[in-house]
């Protein structure tokens, strides 16, 4: 048994505990306060700030990858000109919503949750949150709501390179990004090719004299207009709410429609993609061999580039792309694989996440510790045999917001049926010995793969099966029946 140094509080009951001030955090709460007034909740956020992600990241030109009218939330319009948006933008976007519908002050900020122990006999979760001081912060609540996100706060992953300790210039990894890092007129190396490498590159060229862009394979990379000209004129036509969601449908409807294609023709879809970015470049850059993948669009998430910055870089010369392999690092930059060495004073390594599993809590259930890759996912939000938890996990092939948003409505839906019929447990249970297990997520990118096998499954159908399309979501999450027959509703007596 471990021997506890740290003072212990007594502890603090609220219906619901959300955990994480990033946008799905700020969201649940919204929807906890618009759904299920008289339930009380706190959200416990083990950093001092709002933001998550937003408030993480301050690398050059961090933004979205995705349109704000689907990142932004389903109830709060997004009002800038701007599509995709910039970090700052989007931080502020999260943070008034959370002032202006009074979240802020439901927010205990230094309370990193450690633990989650939960008592059938009491139908309660008993929670430990780490503070600042080192105090050991309890809390019971009736229901756990996770939204703290996918990947560790504490570092992203940065392969081990050969020579390190030689070079004499600076290597950051993005996540670790501060305001002392100059690279005004210095030579720069990006390592990687996805969302965040293609995000620095065309930034880091404005200021350094050269920048390249260092990978072992390409990714898909597609130009798209920074505004929206169709979501701008509705706005100037009609009333805010009516214009974002007439837009918010619009983006929805052609995403899945292109994210289909893709699945369907492969091929065909992979020559388009491909001939787009042959008429950004023309004859600057060898597409066939830095901008051709060896796999189908959406096997991997494809990278946005708004008004085509990262082609337009290319094209000034400012930045290159290099498609190799590093043998060792050296006192003045990279030595390749191909034999070619590539000079450098900064070497951003933009090689990915961490992922973590639920938050990284240390999860029991009467007792049992829970085992994340023993879980299966029921309706990609809640696990099989776990009572009273749910996580927000957005769309891979769509924005993070668009699911999460679902994924609050479907929880409050949970707790109103639950007090409605006089329930304090509700428990999704596989009895259906035809149903398998699979991957959680069926990408292949390297920061997915690191970990997938620590993740929760999925199962083979409904509802275990954990569908990446919105419109059929919104029918299963706000439409069907909550009473299914899978979960499991349950009334232990309250002490």
């Amino acid at each position: 048994m471990t021997t506890r140094t740290s003072p212990i509080s007594a502890a603090e009951h609220f219906d619901v505990l959300v955990v994480g001030a990033g946008l799905s955090g700020i969201g649940a709460g919204y929807h906890l306060q618009r759904h299920c007034p008289k339930k009380s909740y706190a959200i416990l956020e083990g950093r001092d700030c709002i933001g998550g992600t937003w408030d993480l990241f301050r690398y050059p030109g961090i933004r979205s990858d995705s349109d704000m009218y689907t990142l932004g939330y389903s109830f709060r319009p997004w009002r800038d000109a701007k599509a995709i948006a910039d970090g700052p933008s989007i931080l502020k976007y999260v943070r008034d919503t959370a002032r202006d519908y009074g979240i802020d002050q439901k927010i205990r900020f230094n309370h990193r949750v450690q633990q989650a122990a939960w008592s059938s006999s009491e139908a309660l979760w008993n929670v430990e949150a780490e503070t600042a001081s080192g105090e050991i912060a309890r809390f019971t609540c009736n229901f756990l709501f996770l939204c703290s996100g996918y990947y560790s706060y504490e570092a992203g992953y940065t392969p081990e390179f050969k020579g390190t300790e030689r070079f004499q210039g600076r290597v950051v990894h993005p996540q670790k990004w501060t305001e002392d890092i100059d690279y005004a007129g210095k030579r720069v190396v990006v390592i990687g090719s996805g969302a965040t490498a293609v995000t620095l590159v065309p930034e880091l060229a404005k200021k350094a004299a050269h920048v390249t862009m260092l990978q072992r394979s390409p990714t898909y990379i597609v130009a798209r207009p920074e505004e929206d000209p169709i979501a701008n004129w509705l706005r100037r036509h009609f009333p805010a709410k009516f214009a974002y969601g007439v837009t918010r449908w619009k983006n929805v409807l052609l995403g899945m429609l292109f994210f289909n294609l893709c699945r369907r023709a492969p091929e065909r879809m992979k020559q388009r993609l491909l001939q787009l970015v042959k008429d950004e470049l023309g004859d600057t850059c060898d597409v066939e061999s830095h901008f051709t993948p060896c796999y189908n669009p959406w096997d991997q998430r494809l990278c946005l580039v708004p008004n085509g910055d990262l082609f337009q870089a290319l094209k000034q010369g400012k930045a290159s792309v290099i498609t190799d392999h590093i043998e060792t690092f050296t006192e003045q930059g990279l030595k390749l694989r191909s034999g070619a060495e590539l000079a450098a004073d900064l070497v951003v390594t933009a090689t990915g996440l961490k992922l973590q599993v639920l938050g990284n809590l240390a999860l029991t259930v009467d007792g049992k510790s829970i085992e994340p890759a023993r879980l299966m996912s029921y309706k990609g939000m809640m696990y099989g045999d776990v009572p009273n938890l749910a996580t927000a996990f957005g769309y891979t092939n769509a924005s993070w917001t668009l699911k999460c948003d679902l994924t609050c409505e479907y929880v409050c839906r949970l707790l109103n049926h639950m007090d409605s019929h006089g329930h304090r447990q509700c428990t999704p249970r596989n009895e259906d010995p035809s149903i398998t297990a699979t991957p959680w997520i069926d990408f292949t990118s390297g920061y997915v793969q690191r970990s997938i096998e620590q993740f929760p499954k999925q199962g083979s159908k409904a509802p275990w099966r954990l569908y990446q399309n919105y419109a059929l979501d919104l029918m299963n999450l706000r439409f069907a029946a909550v009473d299914d027959g899978v979960m499991r509703f349950s009334s232990p007596r309250a002490c």
